[in-house]
């Protein structure tokens, strides 16, 4: 209809409920009569409120956008108890259709779970051979666990809410206490059957999911513990290197210390050595050369001793 069109937002159920007086009692009559409202076509009926009244309907939709449901309630039935009946069955029926709103978005997640699952699988396995690069490896995993918790979290709401419906409806056909009529289905065990598979597969994408996103997280810790491994080898390496380092530096500086020690006792030497000859120049009785000589291991340990001095102050000081 034309008023239904120009309302905003989008129709979830579109329901015609007819409620009349019968004797429940002519069940033939009943169901030649519910017939022919139906259109000669397959019913799913029930006896509602311990065969208080009737509920008949096809689940389907006509021409006109609209289900259509009928109500035989016997004469005398109090408007409560008729409105109660109508919203009991208008409310399940909602709560079917949005119950299975979920389901095309489980279908449609199936395609990138299956995939983001080979995708998982494949860097699990890389993780086993050392020669894979762990850069490589984690960009993967990145991009793997954004595509998982984005879709967690614009369809979890979704599968919550199938969940939380499908129990509203479990409820509804409780309330609505059925018996069933010979020869047709009850309304609870036919959409039991149809909802059921729906559920199904619904909870277990949902499922699925949380899983996926539970085995993305213990690979990243994986992943995780074998980087800071190699990082601690590799600190641990650039240790023993610097260790080395400082070993071939401090040789070669007790080698330069020696060399200099040499160096300047050969200088102090020379310089007694001209003193000396100074000194016989001067008529002063002595053999510069044997003098010299004989100073060589008092400069020596003189040198030595300065050299030793000198370091230990340093030392001290840093």
């Amino acid at each position: 209809p034309d008023w239904l069109r120009s309302l905003p937002g989008r129709t979830v159920a579109a329901v015609q409920l007819a409620m009349i007086s019968g004797d429940l009692f002519d069940e033939r009559a009943l169901m030649d009569q519910a017939q022919a409202w139906f259109g000669g076509r397959t019913v799913v009926a029930s006896k509602l409120g311990d065969e208080h009244s009737w509920a008949l309907t096809e689940f389907r939709i006509g021409a006109d956008g609209f289900e259509r449901m009928l109500v035989i309630a016997p004469t005398g039935t109090t408007e409560t108890r008729a409105g109660r009946i109508s919203q009991r069955l208008l409310e399940l029926e909602t709560y079917r259709l949005m119950a299975l709103r979920g389901l095309p978005v489980a279908k449609q997640l199936a395609p990138m779970l299956a995939e983001a699952e080979g995708t998982l699988a494949d860097i699990t396995a890389r993780l086993e051979q050392k020669s894979a690069s762990d850069q490589e490896l984690l960009d993967t995993l990145v991009s793997l666990a954004a595509r998982v918790e984005r879709a967690t979290a614009e369809h979890v709401y979704r599968f919550s809410a199938t969940l939380a419906y499908d129990t509203l409806v479990g409820q509804r056909i409780t309330e609505l206490r059925e018996k069933a009529i010979p020869g047709t289905q009850t309304i609870g065990v036919f959409m039991q059957r149809r909802l059921s598979p729906a559920i199904a597969t619904v909870a277990a994408t949902a499922q699925r999911l949380a899983s996926l996103s539970e085995r993305v997280s213990r690979t990243s810790a994986l992943l995780r513990t074998r980087v800071d491994i190699a990082t601690e080898m590799q600190n641990q390496q650039l240790l023993e290197k610097l260790t080395r380092g400082q070993e071939l530096q401090l040789r070669l500086q007790s080698t330069v210390e020696g060399l200099s020690i040499a160096a300047i006792s050969y200088y102090v030497v020379s310089l007694l050595l001209y003193i000396g000859k100074a000194l016989k120049g001067a008529g002063v009785p002595i053999d510069p050369e044997i003098s010299a000589g004989a100073l060589i291991p008092l400069v020596l340990w003189g040198v030595w001793s300065t050299t030793r001095r000198i370091h230990a102050k340093l030392y001290i000081g840093h």
